[in-house]
């Protein structure tokens, strides 16, 4: 039998290269799919991102809240976390009004607690949702708020927006920051146009001053601390760590200064029974929590009694 050793040697390194050259094929395949691998991934990490921002957004703050209902506009039986930390970020002011004509505290002349600020609106003026979150309650309170809206945020505050002329949204509505939720009003216990805001913490009102500058039309910081029984502060994302270092320094000029005790009020429960707990008196419980002898303690409220 006679053989081309020539063809045969030229067919094997034919086929030598051939086989050489899958590998270099299936690197350059790979090559050409790396880009779209990455960005498919960069896609699933923006599909996930936006899903689990829906879900924050259908329900908000759900592992703080008890229930979610739409009768009760600030009354929660739990217990309140000792220290919380409430991102202000991706905020919208409710209004561009600048002037308050009320601000938060104890009202001498009603002889009981403001639990919000009054800010200057007219009639018909847009109110705007200040943070996105989903819409609790829409309804009407003849003696106090009016036409009012509750807005449960994913930051774990509630908004409060009271004595709207007209109402824009409706009950578990899911809102967006800055979107408009009613018109600026005078109904229920007012004595001219304005906007009744609140910002709540599990039923716990918090000054809305101490997270919104009106005057700047900005929020204070990037996160207020909430903290239980005690006065929160704000934070900003570059000097976090610095704030924190001085809010858990020992400060020597305190160190003499007792600090304030305080009591959760109970079902049932009024400033007669707390000062006769405590051995002092009804006076001494109003002057340190700004109250009235009239004023009806809330289950879960916080009392300063020394």
């Amino acid at each position: 039998m006679f053989f081309n050793f020539k063809r045969l040697k030229t067919t094997g390194t034919i086929v030598v290269m051939a086989m050489l050259s899958l590998p270099v094929a299936g690197q350059d395949l790979l090559a050409r799919q790396a880009p779209i691998d990455t960005k498919m991934r960069a896609v699933d990490s923006v599909a996930l991102q936006r899903l689990i921002g829906d879900e924050q957004l259908e329900n908000p703050a759900f592992g703080l809240y008890p229930d979610w209902n739409n009768q009760y506009a600030h009354h929660y039986d739990v217990e309140l976390p000792e220290e919380y930390k409430i991102d202000l970020r991706h905020f919208c002011m409710p209004t561009p009004s600048r002037r308050i004509t009320s601000n938060y505290g104890y009202r001498a002349s009603f002889r009981r607690q403001h639990k919000g600020l009054d800010i200057k609106v007219y009639i018909g003026d847009t109110i705007r949702a200040a943070f996105s979150g989903k819409v609790r309650i829409v309804d009407y309170e003849g003696k106090g708020y009016g036409n009012y809206v509750v807005i449960r945020h994913p930051n774990g505050l509630e908004t409060i927006y009271g004595h709207l002329s007209k109402h824009l949204v409706r009950e578990n509505q899911v809102v967006k920051a800055g979107g408009p939720i009613g018109l600026g009003g005078n109904t229920g216990r007012s004595t001219g146009s304005h906007l009744h805001f609140e910002t709540r913490f599990l039923g716990q009102a918090i000054d809305p001053s101490e997270m919104f500058d009106f005057a700047a039309q900005d929020v204070t910081g990037d996160y207020y601390v909430f903290r239980s029984g005690q006065k929160g502060h704000v934070i900003s994302s570059s000097s976090s760590s610095v704030v924190a270092q001085k809010e858990n320094a020992p400060d020597p000029r305190s160190e003499s200064k007792p600090r304030s005790k305080t009591y959760r009020v109970r079902a049932g429960e009024n400033l007669s029974v707390i000062a006769s707990k405590f051995g002092t008196t009804i006076e001494t419980l109003c002057k340190l929590n700004g109250l009235s002898r009239k004023t009806v303690l809330r289950p879960g409220q916080i009392i300063k009694y020394s």
